[in-house]
């Protein structure tokens, strides 16, 4: 394995290669990144042009003015990849740079205030060419800071922004790879990258999705969310002041119990906050570690899953939240708003067991104080037992005797409400008979889904279902 370039190697072999040549626009860290190709030497070779427009007067009468002032935007940084390429192809006549590959490299940032109350974020983002004839592609990135000093994160920002301007130009043809460079020479415990998206002609066949789960799997960062049309979303602008409903699970594949806990637990935590539409975002999580229930994450079983809930419309949050106080806690530095989370029995059945809480100081207490905060709610679906046939609720659910108390506690005080209006032609419905089933070719599972995934899932032969089966088969 070839050691990893420091950012003063990465940036002197871009100086280095006559055909890369571009501009440096960043706001509001000073100049980072391109300082490290000015110290490099023979940056007169690379750089057209570097600036910052730190003054807003001054950056609108380039770019334009924003929509309510707000300068770190991704809109923001597109209009400045945009407007900058534009200069290089209107000042520079392609006849006269022959084989030249124009690029613009910007970032628009906050660091961490003076009263460390904020501790920054921004975007960053590159729109290059891979051949001179060829349309532009781009990569945009968000990060947040977790250092707690400017002049560190201004130091993280411009190692960054060599990483990503390298990895575009050298290891395009491998975006898993090109996303664990972006950390070279920069800890995890330094930046957080919670979104990203690469478009363009260079990464016509990557698929954003898969890219998103590329950055919780790496640990780069701790959850990602992406909407039914497949495109990445900042978690910041999805859960910002808003009221958030969720509900975890493995949808392999998703069933009619999961749409009617869903449903019905929509319904009353809507009712019980007195909130509308749109006010509240309603997530579908799938955690790493069910991804990763059967080994090492399947990437074609990930994309069959959000496929099947983005044909029914949902927003879905991969997280690495094994714990749902993780989740709400999560959500909670969004938000003021109420949360609610629908849940199965066994589901609550974890929540309560004291095994998940030993690496927290303050074990399950400490757990129990994150997850059931002020204005979140847990909606409980019941639960038939296929053996006893026994119909388990929040009634009759057996905890530990020395948490008894603590459940009567929230029982009482109705941070466990059962949802009770559910339909009961649904309570001997599981997904693993289901899944064993399509796997096994046993008919029998069709009804038991949301219309039309069981045509999806036949058509394009998910979750282990034979593709020589033909649709006709299942009419």
């Amino acid at each position: 394995m070839l050691p990893k370039l420091t950012p003063k190697q990465k940036a002197l072999a871009i100086n280095l290669d006559a055909d890369i040549y571009g501009t440096f626009a960043e706001i509001g860290a000073g100049q980072e990144t391109v300082r490290h190709f000015f110290r490099a030497g023979g940056a007169s070779r690379t750089i057209a042009k570097a600036m910052s427009a730190y003054d807003k007067d001054f950056s609108d009468a380039i770019y334009g003015k924003e929509a309510k002032n707000r300068y770190v935007t991704q809109n923001r940084l597109r209009k400045m990849l945009r407007y900058e390429v534009s200069l290089i192809e209107e000042r520079l006549s392609r006849e006269n740079n022959p084989g030249r590959k124009f690029f613009s490299y910007a970032n628009t940032v906050t660091t961490i205030n003076f009263n460390k109350t904020m501790k920054g974020h921004g975007w960053v983002g590159l729109r290059f060419q891979l051949d001179e004839n060829e349309d532009y592609s781009e990569i945009v990135l968000h990060v947040k800071f977790m250092e707690n000093d400017a002049t560190l994160q201004q130091e993280t920002l411009g190692s960054l922004g060599v990483n990503l301007i390298y990895g575009a130009f050298n290891l395009h043809d491998n975006p898993r790879k090109l996303i664990e460079s972006l950390y070279d020479d920069i800890s995890m415990d330094n930046v957080d990258i919670d979104m990203i998206d690469f478009s363009g002609p260079a990464f016509a066949y990557v698929d954003n999705r898969l890219m998103s789960l590329q950055l919780v799997k790496n640990g780069m960062t701790d959850a990602v969310i992406f909407n039914s049309e497949g495109n990445n979303m900042l978690p910041a602008d999805v859960l910002y002041k808003k009221n958030i409903f969720a509900v975890r699970g493995s949808f392999r594949p998703v069933t009619l119990v999961n749409i009617d806990m869903f449903e019905r637990g929509l319904e009353m935590f809507m009712q019980d906050s007195n909130c509308g539409v749109d006010e509240t975002v309603v997530l579908f999580e799938i955690t790493i570690s069910n991804l990763r229930a059967a080994g090492d994450i399947d990437e074609r079983d990930f994309l069959d899953r959000v496929d099947v809930l983005a044909k029914l419309g949902y927003t879905v949050i991969i997280s690495n939240f094994s714990e749902y106080y993780r989740l709400i806690d999560y959500f909670a530095n969004y938000t003021n708003g109420k949360i609610g989370v629908a849940m199965g029995v066994n589901n609550l059945l974890d929540v309560f067991d004291e095994k998940y809480y030993r690496n927290l100081s303050g074990g399950i207490l400490e757990a129990f104080g994150k997850f059931f905060r002020q204005d979140m709610t847990v909606y409980l679906y019941p639960y038939k037992d296929p053996e006893t046939h026994e119909l388990l609720t929040s009634n009759n659910l057996k905890v530990s005797d020395n948490l008894k108390q603590l459940y009567k506690y929230f029982k009482q005080n109705r941070r466990i409400v059962d949802i009770n209006d559910y339909n009961p032609n649904h309570s001997e419905i599981y997904s693993r008979d289901i899944l064993h089933k399509i796997a096994h070719h046993i008919s029998g599972w069709e009804n038991q889904v949301p219309e039309g995934v069981a045509e999806m899932i036949i058509e394009r032969g998910m979750f282990g279902y034979k593709e020589e089966l033909k649709l006709k088969e299942f009419s």
